[in-house]
């Protein structure tokens, strides 16, 4: 969940790599540091806290030379500090690593070392490595990485430098995500492509099991046995703008701001003409060629935080649409247990980033037990997309804010295609209701606009939340996913506690926590089941408690219960999760404002979960 940062080059490695770490900030934030080769030494400076403090030092004692590393922390061993921040280095000084990841086995390790006289400086797992890399040199640092990690158990993304040969930077690569970016007589390494996007748009993936060293002249990829690996670099087509806040506070509202255009780009050409003047989904890049979808009878779906709450939608999605039962698994749960994977099953696996190693874990397992694998994600070539038999990308682009906005309603909008293409193949669906539903979606970014506009209704809510330490989120059918992650965006940002369920649940044990003035979110857009939803309000207000409801906008009989009504515009109630979603994230964005919290970097997370 770290985010790392390498720059080979004729410039001061300093300046492209606090800029990196600039733009990679989200993915750890508890400490940050860099390392730069310069007259035969490692300068090393690092910092605990966020950015500005390693800036605030680096610009008293800057450190000159034109290769370098940096890293930007989320701690798993050892309590953010100075001592903790990487890069570590070896006890001569003359080797440091930065690595993202955990090393499994290193008390072994560690214990193996102190053993032989190393002393250790850190309580870090990471150290090992850097200690391994030194031991094992013998002129060659490529070889020397390529020792220490067979040394090594676990998922990790390891780059290392040394002041022996200063014109290089050697990266390794198990799980954790790597890419070398590759510009004119200069060359980068990043865990993720906006560290280095200003620089280059021409990137190298580093795949599981390989080396890459990289110099100012180039790059070369091989296998950790030795074998040289030879692939096209591919272009990265997000724009630069997308990593800028663009005159927003936060990343958090821009990305909430982005989601009509977010909408209609994952939409895109994925709907076209169908000859009878409707229009109809058509998903090309999918294959279907070893199995009909027809013969689809069951379909898994595994995800982690944002991504499992997008998945309970999908699983109604492909039930009403597509008559295809499913069942939503934690992916962390899904990978220890013993799923009934069958013949005939499908697994559709959901990660943002395609990097979640719990995610990515139980895709392996999924098609090991012979699941074809359907990966739903926003990043190209990403560990999960080359996993997959097959990918839809959600083209939200760069998502910086570690509370998910864009992302998660770019989901929604993916499943939303799946479905109906899947209901139409398998027969469920007339060509009238698929066109129907299709015209639906053509509406949803114009409507999605809509919400936005009603943002200051929102915003006076947040005084009415601010002052609470707790609040409920009610829902029933697909209201319930909406609700569920409207309360994860709530705990994330603002740190109220707040907890979702059925509203049908909340009279079997919650309602004894409601009083007068307890906050309950209820989202009611689910016309089948819209007057049990309103008889469970009744018992809300017959405990004096605060009813705040996202209804649709012509439901009038909402506001003889509920004490503030969030209005979205009425459309088909399977899509309703998409219009849902977003005065829920505006709500949490306003109450966390409004408690002064550090809305893009939550204290305790990090956007992309590579550890598990």
């Amino acid at each position: 969940m770290c985010g790392i940062v390498g720059y080979v080059g004729p410039r001061q490695a300093q300046d492209i790599l606090m800029h990196g770490l600039a733009r990679l900030e989200y993915r750890g934030y508890d400490s940050a540091g860099l390392a730069v080769a310069s007259r035969g030494k490692v300068g090393i400076t690092k910092a605990e806290g966020k950015l500005a403090r390693l800036i605030g030092r680096v610009d008293r004692s800057p450190l000159t030379g034109n290769a370098g590393i940096g890293h930007t922390r989320w701690a798993t061993h050892g309590v953010p500090s100075d001592r903790n921040a990487h890069p570590h280095c070896d006890e001569t000084g003359e080797f440091a690593i930065v690595h993202n990841g955990i090393v499994e086995n290193f008390q072994v390790l560690r214990d193996r070392l102190e053993a032989g006289g190393v002393a250790f400086r850190s309580d870090t797992d990471s150290e090992v490595l850097a200690h391994l890399v030194a031991l094992a040199y013998d002129g060659d640092l490529t070889e020397a990485v390529r020792r220490a990690i067979r040394q090594a158990e676990g998922a990790y993304a390891l780059v290392a430098m040394t002041s022996r040969q200063p014109d290089r930077i050697v990266a390794a690569r198990m799980i954790s995500p790597l890419v070398v970016g590759l510009g004119e007589g200069e060359n980068f390494l990043a865990s993720d492509i906006p560290a280095v996007l200003e620089h280059t748009r021409e990137f190298l993936l580093v795949e599981d099991g390989e080396i890459a060293t990289v110099t100012s002249e180039g790059a070369t990829l091989e296998t950790i046995a030795g074998s040289p690996v030879r692939k096209q670099p591919f272009t990265a087509e997000w724009e630069t703008d997308s990593v800028r806040k663009g005159g927003f506070d936060h990343f958090m509202l821009k990305e909430i701001h982005e989601q009509p255009d977010v909408i209609a780009r994952t939409l895109g050409a994925r709907i076209r003409p169908g000859g009878d003047g409707g229009e109809q989904v058509a998903l090309e890049g999918l294959e279907w060629s070893d199995r009909d979808p027809a013969a689809v009878d069951r379909i898994w779906i595994t995800a982690c935080g944002t991504a499992y709450h997008a998945g309970l939608v999908g699983r109604v999605l492909f039930e009403q649409l597509a008559g295809i039962p499913g069942e939503v698994a934690f992916a962390h749960e899904l990978r220890y247990g013993r799923p009934l994977f069958r013949d005939g099953s499908l697994t559709l696996a959901i990660s943002q980033s395609g990097e979640t190693a719990d995610t990515v874990a139980a895709a392996r397992l999924a098609r090991h037990h012979g699941s074809r694998l359907l990966a739903l994600t926003n990043v190209v070539g990403s560990s999960l997309a080359r996993e997959a038999d097959d990918v839809l990308y959600t083209w939200a682009g760069p998502e910086i804010s570690v509370a998910s906005t864009k992302a998660y309603v770019a989901m929604l909008v993916g499943e939303s295609l799946l479905a109906l293409a899947l209901g139409r193949r398998r027969g469920l669906l007339s060509r009238t209701e698929e066109r129907d539903l299709v015209a639906e979606l053509r509406t949803l970014p114009d409507k999605a606009t809509c919400v936005l506009e009603d943002i200051d209704r929102v915003a006076r809510l947040a005084d009415v939340l601010a002052g609470s330490t707790d609040a409920y989120f009610i829902g029933r059918g697909l209201d319930l996913a909406s609700a569920m992650e409207g309360a994860l965006k709530l705990k994330e940002i603002s740190y109220i506690h707040a907890e979702a369920m059925p509203a049908g649940e909340l009279k079997h044990g919650t309602l004894a926590l409601i009083s007068e003035g307890t906050p309950v979110v209820a989202v009611v857009t689910q016309e089948d089941v819209h007057s049990k939803a309103m008889l469970g309000l009744q018992e809300v207000k017959a405990r004096r408690g605060l009813v705040i409801a996202v209804a649709y906008e012509d439901d009038e009989e909402i506001g003889t219960v509920a004490d503030h009504v969030l209005r979205i515009p009425r459309v088909a109630d399977i899509f309703s999760p998409i219009l849902a979603a977003i005065p829920l994230q505006l709500l949490a964005y306003f109450v966390a404002r409004r408690l002064g919290r550090d809305i893009d970097q939550p204290r305790n997370l990090a956007k992309s979960v590579t550890v598990e």
